[in-house]
């Protein structure tokens, strides 16, 4: 049986965004600390990944935003000025860095090495769009991890799964005229950034690719698991038959959390996990991929992403309770 693929590297913790700030080092501790808690080391592979080159940020960002990128933390600025992003020296290197965890992992899974994998980066990405950083966010890791795919091992269809409490604005813009990439996302509304209502389901050749599922403060496992994913995503699913699926795996949509007001629990996690491992297995021989974004009270982040990783450790697949 292959293991779970796991791409550590403390470097992760070196981009520093102000004492205070929600988006800290100390989150990447709390998830190794729940790796270590939770999940049988003797079903996961430490993977050491390798930064993405600029070749790589440009398969999903422009040139002329890739340079303010590079000139905004060359210059010492403490955020990005084209949104709210702090920034420090470390910030380029180690935003490369999770973006090439992501093409580590898709590489890992695709040559199968590892049944799948999991990526516990920092800065997250879903809110980067081709020319914006923002929302802690300065490179898109999943949207660049799903280019990726596509152009170096020619996956045709790719679902992107996104439960992060924040809509991903950045991973629709980025493929709301691409009918290769189907995004999904759970959310929180109203909520930060303001972008993902349900009539939000992309244009062009991309018309029917995007499904967005908004839920009001304080929904739970009812409105984003059964209403969302099992009525809309799973259905929508046996058509597009996704030969890659990646999770924005968000853990602010679980109860407690500072930022969001959400209210799932760490067994509907392992449930949401399960479900998107059941969809690779059915359409993508089970590749998946999985990379953090957002989970900012740290007790909570540690619990909910080790059973996350746990059950991608794990043999249990299904669609629905009743399959249990």
């Amino acid at each position: 049986m292959l293991k779970t693929g796991i791409t550590i590297d403390p470097r992760y913790t070196q981009h520093l965004t102000g004492t205070g700030h929600p988006e800290r080092p100390e989150r990447y501790n709390a998830v190794i600390q729940g790796i270590q808690k939770t999940v049988s080391q003797a079903k996961i592979k430490y993977i050491s990944p390798s930064p993405a080159g600029e070749e790589d940020i440009l398969l999903c960002h422009t040139q002329d935003y890739l340079q303010s990128v590079k000139n905004d933390i060359a210059e010492g600025y403490p955020c990005l000025r084209t949104g709210d992003t702090n920034i420090s020296d470390k910030s380029f290197e180690v935003s490369l860095l999770a973006a090439g965890a992501v093409i580590t992992a898709i590489n890992a899974v695709m040559n199968g090495e590892t049944r799948n994998a999991f990526c516990p980066v920092r800065p997250p990405g879903h809110h980067a769009s081709s020319n914006r950083g923002m929302g802690f966010c300065i490179f898109n890791n999943a949207a660049i991890g799903a280019r990726y795919a596509q152009q170096k091992h020619n996956i045709e269809r790719v679902l992107i799964v996104d439960w992060d409490v924040h809509h991903g604005n950045g991973t629709q813009d980025i493929f709301y005229e691409d009918p290769s990439v189907f995004y999904f996302s759970t959310h929180q509304w109203p909520c930060y950034p303001g972008t993902g209502m349900a009539h939000e389901t992309g244009a062009k050749k991309g018309k029917g690719f995007t499904m967005n599922c908004p839920c009001i403060p304080g929904s739970g496992k009812t409105e984003i698991i059964q209403q969302s994913m099992l009525d809309k995503l799973v259905p929508a699913m046996k058509s597009y038959k996704p030969e890659l699926v990646i999770i924005s795996a968000g853990f602010d949509s679980r109860i407690g959390d500072t930022i969001g007001a959400l209210a799932l629990y760490d067994d509907d996690f392992a449930q949401m996990t399960r479900i998107c491992m059941a969809i690779a297995a059915e359409f993508a021989d089970s590749r998946l991929v999985s990379v953090l974004e957002g989970g900012y009270a740290l007790p909570g982040l540690t619990s909910a992403a080790g059973i996350h990783i746990s059950t991608l450790a794990g043999n249990n697949l299904e669609y629905s309770q009743k399959n249990k």
